[in-house]
Parts: structure tokens; C-alpha cells; sequence
């Protein structure tokens, strides 16, 4: 593993925070960020702390079974690692690929699983590509060490999740990597939201979504046919949509 600059890593991921707080995609203390400084270490936020007012000084250093590592530093006392740090650390070890995890709460891409729909795999291009399949983890406590077990074998295949009535998990290369990817899904929560609202989907061809996949990031994931064919009648979309758009509005 390349050598890391832990303060620029510590620099990025306050700045990754304040970026999901000013954009809506968490609220309050919501959400948690992550980076691998070595093989056995991770960086990860603090437990109770506003993504958008923390400190480079109060990130922690915790090992890959969850433990905090020592620190002299008068701005981590108190502080405790988030209570999603067994779901970030299950990431790392499915996915050696990755370098840093995002978990957040974005509205729209959670009312999508709040009204039991998920986003559709074969309709925007730039999602099949630079994304894939987005499938949708099964609801578990939050904060709970079953979150770990109900993202295991999805992140083994792929970067971008849904957590049912809960949020969204990004693993990435890079910090800004997995920060794209969770802007996608929001970006693509509201598309498909506006779209199921006044018509229906209009999908794209199996053939262009299957050249598509061909190129990018979905072409090493699974379940890719069933996925794409799954369809949910439009008339009931469009009464679960416009109720959700009603709260939301």
C-alpha cells in the first residue's frame, strides 16, 4: 500500500463533510466517513459530531476490529468512533480495493426505499456506467453489528448501496471517488423520482443498456439481466411517488 499523508486525508475528509452537509445529504450528526491510512488502520469521524463542524483533530485512528488507537490529542477526549464503524470496517475487508467509505442519509434516495422502489438499473446511462447496478441492502437496526451482515455480499460487487430505510453506503478508490458515487445516487433518486411523477419510465433499449454495462463498472457485477427487468407496475409508482413527493414537498 502506498504511503499516506494522514493530514491531508484528515484535511479531506472535513472537507468531504462539510460538502454532504451544505448539499442536504445528512443532517444534524448523520452519517460517517472513512479512509485506510495502512493495512491495519483506519480514519474514521467520531461518533455524535455534525459532519459539517468537525476538526481535522477530532477524526480517530481505530484498527480493523474496531478498537481506538492511543491519541495525545486534547481534541479526540470524549470522543468515540461512529456506531457505523462495523459496517465500514466489513467494506474494507470484502472490498481490498477500496481506500474510503462514505455512509450517508440522502433524502431522496431513501424515500425511494421508503416507498419500496428501487433505482432503475437500465434507464440512465451515466449511472450504468460509472456505477452499475445500485441494489438495495435489507433493513437491519441502525447502528447495529447487523449492518455489517447486510452489506457483506453486496460490496463484494459493488460500490454503490442502498440501505433500506436508512441511507446509502459508497466505497470508492479515493475519498472523492466514494463521495461521487453517493452524489450520483441522490442525482439519480431525483431524476427517477420527477420522472416516475409525470409519466413512465421510459427505459433504455436491452441492447444499448447491455453495450453500456459492457463498458463500465457493471460488467464485473452480478444479477445484472434480473435486475434490469424487474418491474413494478406504473400505476402503483405513480400513487407511492406522489405521496412521497407530497412529504417531501
Amino acid at each position: 500500500m502506498a504511503i499516506v499523508n494522514e493530514p491531508r486525508l484528515r484535511e479531506e475528509i472535513v472537507a468531504i463533510g462539510k460538502r454532504m452537509w451544505e448539499k442536504g445529504f445528512l443532517a444534524a450528526a448523520d452519517g460517517n466517513i472513512s479512509v485506510r491510512l495502512g493495512p491495519d488502520r483506519v480514519l474514521i469521524t467520531p461518533s455524535g459530531l455534525g459532519k459539517g463542524f468537525m476538526a481535522p483533530d477530532q477524526l480517530l485512528r481505530i484498527d480493523l476490529n474496531g478498537r481506538v488507537l492511543p491519541s495525545s490529542h486534547p481534541a479526540t477526549r470524549g470522543l468515540k468512533p461512529s456506531s457505523e464503524t462495523m459496517m465500514h470496517l466489513e467494506a474494507y475487508r470484502q472490498r481490498p480495493d477500496a481506500q474510503a467509505v462514505i455512509h450517508a442519509h440522502p433524502p431522496l434516495a431513501i424515500a425511494l426505499t421508503v416507498a419500496g422502489l428501487p433505482i432503475d438499473a437500465d434507464v440512465l446511462p451515466e449511472v450504468i456506467y460509472s456505477v452499475g447496478i445500485i441494489p438495495t441492502a435489507p433493513y437491519v437496526t441502525p447502528g447495529t453489528p447487523d449492518g455489517q451482515n447486510a452489506i457483506r455480499a453486496l460490496v463484494q460487487k459493488h460500490d454503490a448501496i442502498l440501505l433500506d430505510h436508512h441511507g446509502t453506503l459508497t466505497v470508492g478508490a479515493t475519498l472523492t471517488e466514494a463521495y461521487m458515487r453517493l452524489e450520483r445516487i441522490e442525482h439519480s433518486a431525483a431524476i427517477l423520482l420527477a420522472a416516475r411523477q409525470v409519466g413512465e419510465l421510459q427505459r433504455l433499449p436491452r441492447s444499448e443498456f447491455e453495450k453500456i454495462c459492457a463498458m463500465g463498472v457493471c460488467a464485473r457485477q452480478t444479477g445484472l439481466h434480473a435486475a434490469a427487468s424487474e418491474e413494478i407496475p406504473e400505476e402503483l409508482v405513480r400513487q407511492v411517488v406522489a405521496a412521497v413527493m407530497k412529504q417531501l414537498a
